[in-house]
C-alpha cells in the first residue's frame, strides 16, 4: 500500500538543514522550460540520470524549488475540489485525500529545494509519459500514479527508463505522480531508512534573486 505525504511515518521524520545551497539547473547542463533551483547535491544526481539516457533522450525539468505560499495554495485548491467530489467527508479523510496528490506544506519537498517535476524529451519534443504532467488522480482516472496498468506499452517503457536512471542517481519516486523525484527530504529519508531528512524549507536568506 501507498505510504502517503500525510503519513505519520512521514511527518515524524526530522529535518536536520545542511544549509547546501541552491543552484540553477540551467548551469548544470539540465533541460528546464524556465530558470529552476534545487539544493547542489539535488542538481548533481540530475545531472548524472541525464548521463544515463540513450543518445537523443534528455530529462526535462518542468519545476524545482517552490515558494511556500505557492505549495498553500496549491494543496487549498486541490482540497477544495475533493471535498466537492466527497461531500461530507472528515477533515482528516480530505487531507488523506489531498495528500495523494498534492503535499502538506508542512512536508513538501518542493519548498525544501528536495524535488523536481521532470519528463523525458527527445528529438522531437516530450516523449509519451502517459498522463501531463499535473494530471490529477480523478483527471487521469488514476493513469498519473507510476504503476498505474491503464497506460500505453510505450509509456511503460518510458518511465521505466525514467525510473532506472533517476533511482541510479539516487533520487526516489512518489508513487502517485510518475513525475515527482526527490533527493534529501522526508520521503527520501522513509524510503532509504534513513533518521532524518538533511533539507528543511528554504528561508528567504537563501533564495536566489
Amino acid at each position: 500500500m501507498t505510504v502517503l505525504l500525510s503519513d505519520e511515518r512521514i511527518t515524524r521524520i526530522p529535518a536536520i538543514e545542511t544549509g547546501e545551497p541552491l543552484v540553477d539547473l540551467f548551469t548544470r547542463g539540465i533541460s528546464t522550460s524556465d530558470r529552476q533551483f534545487v539544493r547542489e547535491s539535488v542538481a548533481d544526481r540530475l545531472a548524472l540520470a541525464d548521463t544515463f539516457l540513450p543518445a537523443g533522450v534528455r530529462l526535462h525539468v518542468v519545476e524545482g524549488l517552490r515558494p511556500i505560499e505557492r505549495q498553500q495554495e496549491i494543496y487549498d485548491d486541490y482540497r477544495a475540489d475533493v471535498e466537492q467530489l466527497h461531500p461530507g467527508s472528515s477533515g482528516h479523510d480530505l487531507h488523506v485525500l489531498a495528500s495523494r496528490f498534492v503535499s502538506p506544506v508542512e512536508v513538501a519537498p518542493h519548498v525544501a529545494g528536495a524535488a523536481v517535476d521532470l519528463t523525458l524529451i527527445g528529438a522531437h519534443g516530450p516523449l509519451d509519459l502517459g498522463t501531463p504532467i499535473d494530471a490529477t488522480p480523478e483527471q487521469s482516472n488514476g493513469a498519473c500514479f507510476f504503476a498505474a496498468p491503464n497506460i500505453s506499452r510505450e509509456a511503460r517503457a518510458n518511465r521505466a527508463l525514467l525510473a532506472d536512471v533517476l533511482i541510479a542517481a539516487g533520487l526516489v519516486n512518489y508513487p502517485t505522480e510518475w513525475w515527482h523525484w526527490s533527493f534529501g527530504d522526508r520521503y527520501w529519508a522513509h524510503l532509504e531508512g534513513r533518521p532524518n531528512a538533511i533539507y528543511g524549507p528554504v528561508s528567504h536568506r537563501m533564495t536566489p534573486a
